[in-house]
């Protein structure tokens, strides 16, 4: 990542402590075809609630997350042809920080706002008691978790979101969630024993989650050595997952954690439905849309919260994602 810091006034209220400015801002410039990779890229800024302040200028309030966030939709758009940077900033001139939060407020209250006609819609056709109750299921289902995913990228307090919780509650009362089982597949490949498993410090979801899979499925005796995200240098017995270039990683539209799944041909429905949970919170791109997501998001962040240490991050994930897989032997993947 490209990161160049600016010097600035302090923020009234930043999300968490950032001596180098408050904001992360990315700056691409996208190829003009193919038309689907603009568009993809603007759906995956709007899955992690980026918010524009100028023509492919994109702000997201400085935290890991967002930093991660942003790291890999930089490493997606230079692959796909463009050009990207990341800096870390604080504004000194021109756009206030209140003026900024008031961006991310208004976008929140738009989605809001559409969460809450839906909602509308479906408590009318429900109205009448007649039928469609396994389709107005799903959608309430759907709405559920779209609201979880407004809610955890309403950094500022959007005003519109109690009139959104209100119109969900008023359809909520007459239905349940509805699902359908998929299965899943992968290729396999040889096993391992005993190695050395090189990932990028500061881990998230999908490193925890994969650190999980390695040690538990894939390679009992396996240890972690965790580096900065620019070393890629590694010895000829090691491996490395969820970083550039490595042996397993990101593959199209896989996580880390998938591929590995697909990989080492792990056919289990437990880790097919946390592959699933992993995907989208890591990819951000609503692809499964699970109704556990939003809770495992919020158990991620905390334990990223609460624990510094990638070691204690990968200890208590572990124990997190035990936990998991067990609830999760019985469900259905694509649900």
């Amino acid at each position: 990542m490209t990161e160049r810091r600016a010097r600035g006034q302090a923020a009234k209220h930043p999300p968490s402590e950032t001596p180098g400015g408050r904001w992360l801002l990315l700056i691409h410039q996208l190829p003009p075809k193919p038309d689907y990779f603009r568009v993809k890229i603007w759906r995956r800024l709007h899955r992690i609630g980026a918010v524009a302040i100028k023509n492919s200028v994109y702000v997201l309030p400085h935290t890991e997350q967002a930093s991660e966030d942003f790291q890999w939709l930089r490493r997606e758009i230079v692959a796909g042809g463009g050009e990207a940077s990341v800096c870390q900033a604080a504004f000194v001139d021109g756009l206030s920080d209140g003026q900024i939060e008031a961006l991310f407020r208004a976008q929140r209250d738009a989605e809001y706002a559409e969460l809450a006609r839906a909602a509308g819609e479906v408590a009318r056709e429900s109205g009448g008691g007649g039928g469609g109750g396994g389709e107005s299921s799903g959608e309430m289902a759907r709405l559920e978790r779209r609201l979880a995913e407004i809610a955890a990228l309403d950094h500022f307090g959007a005003p519109g979101r109690r009139a959104a919780e209100a119109a969900l509650n008023r359809a909520r009362a007459r239905h349940k969630p509805a699902g359908r089982p998929r299965a899943a597949a992968g290729r396999p490949t040889r096993p391992v024993r005993g190695r050395t498993w090189v990932t990028r410090s500061g881990v998230h979801v999908d490193r925890i989650a994969s650190a999980w899979l390695i040690r538990r499925f894939i390679d009992p005796k396996a240890r972690f050595r965790l580096v900065a995200a620019q070393d890629a240098r590694t010895a000829a017995d090691e491996l490395r997952f969820d970083m550039f270039e490595a042996e397993y990683t990101h593959e199209g539209d896989r996580c880390t954690f998938e591929t590995l799944v697909a990989r080492f041909g792990l056919a289990d429905p437990g880790l097919a439905v946390i592959g699933e949970l992993v995907h989208d919170i890591d990819c951000k791109d609503g692809k499964f849309g699970r109704s556990e997501t939003a809770g495992l998001e919020r158990m991620i962040a905390g334990i990223v919260r609460r624990h510094a240490g990638d070691d204690a991050r990968l200890q208590r994930g572990a124990a997190v994602l035990d936990d998991l897989y067990e609830a999760c032997r019985g469900l259905g993947v694509g649900r």
